[in-house]
């Protein structure tokens, strides 16, 4: 069974405040496309022009580290094909890990139910995010990948810190932001998905992401 687990893009849509939303259009309609096939054959070329934080998407360490691997340089193999293993938060907005855990080698996906509210205004604030604590252990412990259906994996106050980001790119760990779906995977032996385009010079792009449950 394959489990999505990515947000649709549409235009028009707000993933994060202040980051402007992708707009679609048409570079080849299909009707302008008739004239340049033979009779009854017609093509659709599109155009989207978005901010690279759009949707569901991964964070590579030069999203936030100058020197920091972009998406052309983090390997498949961190990113592909994944063991997976998803936390499920509690009541409360900070999500700590239980550290009995084996996540080494793992795409650990941290579970919310945040994801809800995506599209609304609920979704922009008060949402979950990773205790620092717990993301200093995840990097020690040899993560593979953290992922969370919230707004951001960190606390997200004007002017804030970004403490879980900042642990966990500084160690060469991606992170997939604006997740779905995590309620639909077990605990564990399933495998994940989530590369995005070989950009050379970005740090972020939206993701495909999805698991692969036996």
């Amino acid at each position: 069974m394959i489990v999505e687990l990515s947000h649709r893009i549409v235009d028009g849509m707000i993933t994060y405040p202040g980051i402007p939303a992708p707009k679609l259009g048409v570079h080849l309609s299909r009707e302008a496309s008739r004239e340049l096939y033979a009779p009854g054959t017609e093509f659709h070329i599109g155009t989207i022009a978005l901010a690279a934080n759009t949707g569901t998407y991964l964070d590579t360490p030069f999203h936030r580290y100058a020197d920091g691997p972009d998406l052309s340089q983090v390997p498949l193999s961190s990113l592909a094909d994944l063991p997976g293993l998803v936390v499920r938060g509690g009541p409360g907005r900070e999500v700590t890990i239980d550290e009995d855990l084996d996540v080494r080698g793992r795409a650990v996906l941290i579970h919310t139910g945040w994801d809800r509210h995506f599209g609304t205004d609920a979704y922009l604030h008060g949402h979950p995010y990773l205790a620092p604590a717990s993301a200093r252990w995840l990097a020690e412990q040899g993560v593979a990948l953290v992922g969370i259906d919230s707004l951001n994996l960190d606390d997200t106050p004007p002017h804030g810190e970004r403490p879980a980001h900042s642990i966990l790119l500084k160690a060469g760990i991606p992170l997939v932001e604006h997740m779905t779906g995590l309620s639909a995977l077990p605990p564990d032996g399933f495998r994940f998905h989530a590369a995005p385009p070989m950009v050379a010079g970005l740090g972020t792009f939206p993701v495909r992401a999805y698991a692969v449950v036996p």
